[in-house]
């Protein structure tokens, strides 16, 4: 199969998966339920479920194995984007081309369900049909990649390093936890549906994955300059109207292409050290096409 057939297959699964997910409940609180699904079902990229998805097909699983794992990163993910775009931190009206999570149902309720979509992310990888030792380590590996010392470490230095000069050090370790974790725990957990656990394994895997993660950054901060806001779905220029240093204040244009350019080809050749060429094509062929996207 071609690329974009396996993305689209790939896709149609994820997407019957998420839509069985999350049970209507009680109409008592129905409110916050239609708030989850509302940003967990709003289409994007799937960029991270795609790179759990391929890493298990890519290491012999079957990539349905690795769809409790992908849906749960998902979740995490989209939990992020509607506090993301909460007034107390990034303050966003627009996500994916629609009104953001709170905008709809209210900031209450868009902070619930962002909570909701953590915990559920949980209790999807424990209900998960898999082993008990893959399913532990499944937790594990989210837990750290989600938690103070990934994703929310990387939102309180992004916070904290508003209108001031940031260095580049700091703004790399602020990529690398707020947007390369998640990414890199994607790859991790498509191992371990695929029952490849070892250390080094997923180590090398994580060192792939966060290259690419910083590389998917920099791409977004030459999009909120030089993007257009239809096609981006969100409005651009909020880097610079909050004061972020990002890649392109820092480096310029045409230096940040150049290190998106390099940071993929590196972590190419990382992925190849545990993948095949061979069975590793779409996943490098998903990296760089991941570096001239428009949205």
């Amino acid at each position: 199969m071609d690329f974009d057939t396996i993305t689209k297959t790939d896709l149609d699964l994820l997407e019957v998966y998420l839509r069985g997910s999350i049970s209507a409940g009680s109409p008592l609180y129905r409110d916050v339920i239609d708030a989850m699904n509302y940003s967990l079902l709003s289409g994007g990229k799937r960029v991270r479920a795609l790179f759990c998805m391929e890493v298990c097909r890519a290491l012999g699983g079957k990539v349905e194995a690795a769809l409790p794992f992908a849906a749960a990163v998902e979740m995490v993910h989209a939990y992020s984007l509607i506090h993301d775009d909460l007034p107390c931190m990034d303050d966003d009206d627009l996500r994916r081309g629609k009104p953001s999570n709170h905008k709809v149902f209210g900031e209450a309720n868009a902070l619930l369900a962002g909570d909701g979509l953590l915990t559920h992310a949980f209790y999807t990888l424990a209900t998960a049909d898999t082993g008990a030792r893959q399913g532990l380590l499944a937790v594990k590996l989210l837990a750290e990649a989600a938690g103070c010392h990934g994703m929310i470490g990387g939102q309180v230095i992004d916070l904290g390093w508003e209108n001031r000069d940031t260095p580049a050090e700091v703004l790399e370790q602020m990529h690398r936890l707020k947007t390369g974790a998640l990414i890199a725990v994607a790859a991790q957990l498509g191992a371990v549906a695929a029952d490849h656990t070892g250390d080094e394994e997923l180590k090398i895997l994580g060192d792939f994955a966060r290259k690419v993660g910083l590389a998917f950054q920099i791409v977004d901060d030459i999009l909120d300059a030089t993007g257009d806001e239809q096609k981006l779905g969100k409005p651009i220029g909020s880097d610079a109207q909050q004061g972020k240093t990002t890649f392109i204040t820092l480096y310029g244009l045409e230096r940040s292409q150049e290190a998106v350019r390099q940071l993929t080809s590196d972590a190419i050749e990382r992925l190849y050290q545990v993948v095949a060429p061979e069975n590793g094509k779409y996943l490098a062929s998903l990296c760089w096409r991941l570096t001239d996207r428009e949205n």
